[in-house]
């Protein structure tokens, strides 16, 4: 009886092992399977995903994501919009997919840091990430701060989302209430994200102005060209909106009650720093603190250590205070003089403009405008000045009531330039054409004068004609 039952004991250990021996083979097995199967469950997401299918993507995305992370940058792509998806609508706890996102930008760092021609992304990946934090209040705002400021530091290049460097100022301004930043460094970080909204402005206006002046010449635009443009133009929108929203954010702790004292008393130390006088100035002048003469001592400062285009600028500014209208014009010809790239001075041509429209000298300041929009075309607010310049002219220009009210008709139509042009200003700019326009000739008046389909010239200073609409 012994006997047989060491012998079952032995049948029964024999089987176990050999069990254990088919399920270990098997599972090395079904590892390789699973690895080899990536491709397969590759195509298998992507066609979900393609369609928004995410609930269905998700398990093949996570096989591939587990087991294969360095075989497409698909998977983070794509991942990046199924883990969105899981999480907006996950009834249970959704910190899972949360923080599975954020883990997903950290290996997409790692597996992808660059596009296949070998350009960097880690600005726009890191970006994302700290995005994602702040989306789904992950990590404190230190940590927010730091990702972003990461992104910035590291590949500014890439980090182009209007979106993204908007909350990564109000990451900074919340820093700031929360006491973790000084005001110095709230105003650096402003400015330094400012610069970064210009530099993405100019580089969407420089592709926006090769298709206008392609559709103002009569040349055939492609329809690759018409996407771009449509792409351009929302771009465009984005940025003007985020930017105004910037300067809205911070408009009350930049008075010249706080920066003329925060200058003042950090003005020996940066003397000779050109990034911060220049800095200082361009906010001074902005908030109207130029009167003040920390002001005078800032410009005259840049301009004997770096003389620039916004030195000489600023110098015309303070000589056009002291109503010295020569040596301020010849201030702003020797700053425009200095300035090089096309779309900086625009915006110089710009600033000048409103000064002189300010001053009330029209036709200088039409001038100006009409000088910026050689260098940049898709200006739209060039073209709301000069509207706005037309119609402030209304009762200067005609010799009868009819012609001086048909002035209406030339700002209306440059108003509309502006909204066609520029998308930034295109809401304004039409609600401006349709003011002009309400204040034009009425069809009763165009009846009563029998002049439909003249051609009205005004001899003022606008040199300038408009044509009657037909009834």
């Amino acid at each position: 009886m012994f006997g047989l039952l060491k012998e079952n004991m032995i049948k029964t250990v024999m089987k176990n092992t050999l069990f254990f021996l088919m399920l270990s083979i098997g599972s090395l097995t079904l590892a390789q399977g699973d690895k080899s199967s990536c491709p397969g469950n590759l195509s298998i997401f992507a066609e979900f995903a393609k369609v928004k299918n995410y609930d269905s993507a998700y398990q093949p995305w996570k096989d591939v994501r587990t087991l294969c992370p360095e075989l497409n940058v698909a998977t983070f792509k794509y991942g990046e919009r199924i883990l969105a998806h899981k999480i907006k609508n996950a009834t249970d706890d959704k910190s899972v997919y949360q923080q599975e996102l954020i883990a997903l930008y950290d290996d997409w760092i790692t597996y992808f840091p660059s596009t296949k021609r070998g350009v960097s992304e880690v600005g726009k990946i890191l970006s994302s990430k700290a995005q994602a934090m702040v989306d789904y209040k992950l990590g404190t705002t230190q940590e927010a701060f730091d990702t972003f400021n990461q992104a910035f530091t590291q590949d500014a290049a890439s980090f182009t989302s209007p979106k993204r460097l908007y909350t990564f100022f109000k990451v900074s301004f919340q820093l700031y209430k929360e006491g973790g930043q000084t005001t110095e460094e709230l105003f650096n970080k402003y400015e330094e994200i400012s610069e970064k909204f210009e530099l993405e402005q100019t580089n969407l206006a420089r592709k926006l102005d090769v298709i206008l002046n392609k559709e103002d010449t009569g040349q055939p635009v492609t329809s690759r060209e018409q996407r771009n443009k449509r792409v351009y133009e929302t771009n465009v929108l984005a940025f003007s909106t985020y930017s105004s929203n910037l300067d809205a954010m911070i408009s009350k702790e930049s008075s010249c009650e706080n920066l003329i004292p925060l200058y003042r008393k950090n003005y020996e130390a940066n003397k000779t720093n050109s990034v911060w006088l220049n800095r200082a100035a361009s906010r001074m002048d902005a908030k109207e603190c130029s009167d003040d003469p920390l002001f005078v001592e800032l410009v005259e400062a840049l301009h004997g250590i770096n003389p620039s285009a916004n030195s000489a600028y600023y110098l015309g500014l303070l000589k056009d205070k002291a109503d010295d209208s020569q040596a301020a014009l010849a201030y702003y010809e020797e700053s425009l003089t200095l300035e090089q790239d096309r779309y900086r001075k625009a915006a110089i041509l710009y600033k000048i403009a409103v000064k002189f429209k300010t001053r009330g000298l029209k036709s200088k300041a039409h001038s100006y405008a009409r000088r910026a929009l050689k260098n940049q075309p898709s200006m739209g607010k060039a073209y709301m000045l000069i509207a706005s310049l037309y119609a402030s002219s209304a009762n200067d220009c005609g010799t009868t009531q009819f012609e001086k009210r048909a002035v209406y008709w030339l700002a209306a139509k440059t108003a509309r330039r502006a909204a066609s042009v520029d998308p930034g200003v295109k809401k304004t700019a039409l609600k401006m054409a349709a003011s002009y326009e309400g204040r034009a000739p009425s069809k009763t008046d165009i009846f009563t004068e029998g002049n439909e389909g003249q051609t009205i010239r005004f001899s003022c200073w606008i040199n300038d004609s408009v044509t009657v609409p037909q009834l």
